[in-house]
């Protein structure tokens, strides 16, 4: 493959990509933007609590959607396709495993877990209503993931964006019908949320139901070096979006004790406008992901840091243009969400805002570099990578700088830490061009 070849796959699959994991990152802020019409401070707070618990969701099924689609990639790069199989089985036992789980706790514990959450009284209801309807629909949510995954590595990548889009945007639609006309409250954004995967996945099913596919549903010995290959090479991508969700539980404890309810409603404003961007750097990284696994498949190493030049690329001209946007609009920005008109929401988010993104070229950095290890089987510093930005790194500066410099302190923690991680990510990075 010649390096134009390869700056044209890079194009194809990161722009398509990009566009679909935009779409997909509408699930939530249109909950946000219509939620905050409808229901004001109190239903915002209500769903940025509730938010964690889809990155968790969202999280378990790109792991395996990922960890399974990788090795797919590597699988059919290396001309193997009888394991082809074997690894969608088992990626699906694992789905159908995990899904489960989730939907138990819908049915039985979601009560309990908003308000370990920090749900008060004046939000327990709108909470747990939102909460229980997105638990109930984590098969349809982590079963979208898994199919997205694998029909982008087999060479649709158009198909995937389009099934993103077309979900995200059905959920906007609905979110509008089901809150205002029909009057449905918070339990009709949650059920347009949960619907979206539902027009997604049947956007995708005429591919597997005309054998387009090169992987198959078969009868297999579940295998537990295959699920550990899988969880393995996923686990990177569970840890990078449960890490946001970590991140909004521990800021939101944090902010609770500054500023209270109006804090973290502010925070919903920024959190949210954080999945969007962290949606695109997502998007990059699953982009380059099918061709550096298939080059790295098909022996052709010498592609993979020309690729990861590309990448790296537009993650430094994409952060410079949404810093600039972030920075001038901050102010009409957080208005769109506070739609009562509070100073002390506008004050807090638009401040929240002009801190909190200039870790975002740092954030692009590592998540792209932590794809890159795991897209050529080489997953500890890809788990190290999402481990330090998840927990050990970004927790501790929370706490830390919170203490000294308050809510100031809370929005700076999120950018230090980013670029401690970066640097060591880079420095990984620098040590492994000469084994991979």
């Amino acid at each position: 493959m010649k390096s134009n070849t390869c700056f044209q796959d890079f194009l194809k699959y990161a722009s398509l990509n990009v566009a679909g994991m935009l779409g997909l990152s509408c699930y939530i802020l249109a909950d946000t933007f219509f939620v905050s019409k409808a229901l004001g401070a109190n239903g915002l707070t209500a769903l940025n609590l509730a938010i964690p618990v889809y990155s968790f969701i969202n999280g378990s099924g790109l792991m395996i959607g990922m960890g399974g689609a990788t090795k797919f990639s590597i699988a059919r790069g290396q001309g193997k396709d009888q394991r082809v199989n074997q690894i969608f089985s088992t990626a699906v036992f694992l789905t159908a495993v995990l899904a489960g789980i989730f939907f138990l706790i819908g049915i039985f514990a979601a009560g309990p877990l908003i308000r370990l959450l920090g749900a008060d009284d004046t939000i327990y209801g709108m909470g747990k209503t939102y909460l229980q309807v997105l638990l109930l629909f984590a098969p349809l949510f982590m079963t979208n993931n898994l199919l997205l995954c694998f029909i982008r590595n087999d060479k649709a990548p158009q198909l995937a964006m389009a099934a993103m889009i077309t979900g995200s945007l059905s959920n906007v639609v609905l979110d509008y019908l089901f809150m205002f006309p029909l009057g449905m409250g918070i339990f009709g954004a949650a059920f347009a949320t949960g619907l979206a995967p539902v027009i997604s996945i049947s956007i995708l099913s005429p591919f597997l139901l005309k054998k387009r596919n090169h992987f198959h549903l078969q009868k297999c010995r579940i295998v537990l070096q295959e699920i550990w290959g899988i969880l393995s090479c996923g686990i990177p991508s569970l840890i990078t979006e449960v890490s946001s969700g970590i991140v909004i539980i521990i800021f939101n404890i944090l902010i609770l004790g500054l500023a209270g309810n109006i804090g973290v409603a502010a925070y919903g404003v920024v959190a949210n406008i954080s999945l969007v961007v962290i949606a695109v750097y997502t998007g990059i990284a699953q982009g380059i992901q099918p061709i550096l696994s298939s080059n790295y498949g098909a022996g052709k190493k010498q592609n993979l840091h020309a690729i990861f030049c590309y990448a790296a690329g537009a993650v430094l001209l994409l952060s410079a243009g949404i810093y600039l946007c972030i920075f001038f609009g901050a102010d009409p920005i957080t208005a769109v969400f506070n739609s009562e008109h509070s100073a002390a929401l506008q004050s807090i988010a638009a401040q929240g805002l002009k801190i909190y993104f200039t870790g975002c070229v740092f954030a692009g950095m590592n998540i792209v570099l932590s794809v890159y290890f795991t897209s050529t089987d080489h997953p500890k510093p890809a788990h190290l990578i999402s481990i330090l930005r998840g927990f050990a790194v970004m927790i501790p500066m929370a706490f830390l700088l919170s203490a000294i410099g308050g809510i100031i302190g809370v929005w700076a923690a999120f950018p230090a830490a980013e670029a401690l991680v970066c640097c060591i990510s880079m420095a990984l990075f620098l040590k492994s061009r000469s084994s991979i």
